[in-house]
């Protein structure tokens, strides 16, 4: 008997974004080792601490698949890319990057919704919510580099936004539970 509950075509797709989830932690080690090397460990901290999520969502990925009867299909992650130009460059490059990961997971969503495989289209639901938050994340980062005066930030302000980020929350405070009381 069949026990498989994904088609050929979902199986891949989420395999291919459990390797996408993949690539992107290696992109965050990448970039905390740039930020770690220019002597921003706080940042390093913090970008080394988001590729530990990004590796947890490809396992999440992986175990989906298995639950539903699949076999995860593990590809060649490419290497990372060039190191950022700077901490403009760098937090910009954050933003894309979640960007770029929201419009494969809608892509996903899509998917689903087209073959009614309604068990895929709510296990992805929570990966739509956690886009919000990475994306929310990313706008913070460049939002707080430049309140701090940007690439001309003084060594005080990036001192001051290297502390912060070594011990902020992982997680942007998600828009749908803001109310009147709590914005």
């Amino acid at each position: 008997m069949n026990t498989k509950r994904l088609s050929p075509a979902m199986e891949k797709a989420l395999s291919d974004q459990m390797n996408v989830e993949d690539l992107q932690s290696h992109v965050y080690l990448s970039y905390g080792i740039w930020a770690t090397d220019k002597g921003y460990q706080g940042i390093g901290s913090f970008l080394f601490r988001h590729a530990q999520e990004e590796r947890n969502h490809a396992i999440k990925f992986m175990r989906y698949i298995l639950d539903r009867g699949g076999k995860p299909s593990i590809g060649a992650i490419p290497k990372p890319g060039a190191d950022p130009k700077n901490l403009t460059d760098c937090f910009n490059k954050v933003f894309k990057h979640e960007v770029d990961n929201t419009t494969a997971i809608y892509k996903l969503v899509d998917l689903a919704f087209e073959e009614k495989d309604w068990a895929t289209w709510n296990f992805l639901q929570w990966f739509v919510k956690e886009q919000i938050e990475e994306e929310t994340l990313a706008m913070n980062l460049i939002d707080q580099l430049q309140i701090a005066g940007g690439d001309k930030a003084s060594d005080e302000s990036l001192f001051n936004l290297d502390k912060t980020l070594q011990t902020a929350p992982d997680d942007a405070e998600d828009a749908r539970n803001a109310t009147g009381e709590n914005p």
